[in-house]
């Protein structure tokens, strides 16, 4: 399978890392808006300009792209469906359906095939989710994430004037995490279940005032959290903060029985010292499944929830019922 990169920040290099590992892979080539002699990759593969990339259309058989959800994606992912098979990673979940749209005419009408929001959440806590609600219908699902450094949330934050670079860690309210662990099944506000924490590296003169309110009144970000911000210099950012941890749970708490006497819980963790390693990891697997598919006729845009599990993998189907059934 011919792949490439289109972005090449921390999760743009995360997936170059993940096909050391992929022997079915080949890495084409990553390209970037950014002057490409600018550019030093891990691995030593090309870096084209992202004007040469229609010139490789017969040449690559899934582009993953490495843009952030704020505002590079809802442009990029449709643009880019019209001539290539794509995967990107969009995670702000109340926007998936106006997003799913728009990719799926583009892709549809070009005949090619579109994945978008995989990673780990959405993605992989999505299949997790599913798998437990049809398993248990009587019951709920909640979702945790961190305490780690959300990358889409971050970089919304770095889009903000005035903002020369930040990291928000994602925490989990330990009480409310303890209760639903406890199969208690507590209702609980979306407030009551997390609280962001945001480092700010502000550029010289900017309105510091300005900035914290933009941040704690971003809607789908940060306007439904308690959300603190600390300004902090650069030298603190690289010394404190310059790792990419994450990780989460998705817990299902369920009842069975004619009087749903019995209780249980289904949980899937994640602990990652790399966020954006992980979820390379993520798209590379589910750009495996994206070239399968298309190669069988399929077009237009689908989600993780429309991929068989064998799909993603590289072993053959006797493999896996021999040694993963």
């Amino acid at each position: 399978m011919k792949i490439a990169i289109y972005g090449y920040g921390n999760l743009g290099r995360g997936v170059e890392a993940a096909v050391k590992y992929n022997d079915d892979v080949e890495l084409v080539g990553i390209f970037t808006r950014r002057n490409p002699s600018t550019v030093k990759t891990v691995s030593g593969v090309r870096v084209y300009h992202a004007d040469e990339l229609k010139s490789f259309k017969n040449g690559i058989d899934v582009l993953i792209i490495c843009g952030g959800s704020a505002t590079d994606l809802p442009e990029m992912t449709p643009t880019l469906a019209r001539n290539f098979n794509v995967v990107d990673s969009f995670d702000t979940h109340a926007k998936i359906p106006e997003h799913f749209n728009a990719v799926n005419e583009a892709a549809r009408q070009a005949g090619t095939l579109a994945l978008i929001s995989s990673g780990w959440d959405p993605g992989l806590f999505s299949i997790a989710r599913l798998y437990s609600s049809a398993v248990l219908p009587c019951g709920s699902d909640y979702t945790f994430w961190g305490r780690g450094i959300s990358q889409g949330h971050s970089d919304a934050i770095r889009r903000i004037d005035g903002v020369v670079d930040a990291r928000q860690y994602t925490v989990p309210v330990e009480e409310a995490l303890a209760s639903v662990r406890n199969g208690e099944a507590p209702e609980l506000t979306t407030r009551q279940k997390h609280k962001r924490e945001c480092f700010v590296v502000a550029a010289d003169g900017a309105d510091k005032a300005r900035i914290e309110a933009e941040i704690k009144n971003m809607p789908n970000y940060f306007a439904d959290y308690d959300t603190t911000v600390s300004f902090i210099s650069m030298e603190e950012l690289r010394s404190q903060h310059s790792g990419m941890p994450h990780g989460g749970s998705v817990i299902r708490s369920g009842k069975t029985g004619f009087s749903a006497e019995n209780t249980h819980t289904v949980e899937f963790s994640l602990k990652l010292d790399s966020n954006p390693e992980f979820t390379g990891s993520v798209l590379l697997a589910c750009a495996r499944a994206i070239n399968r598919k298309s190669k069988r006729g399929e077009s237009g845009c689908i989600t993780v929830f429309d991929i068989a599990p064998a799909d993603l993998s590289p072993l053959s189907p006797e493999q896996l019922r021999a040694h993963l059934l």
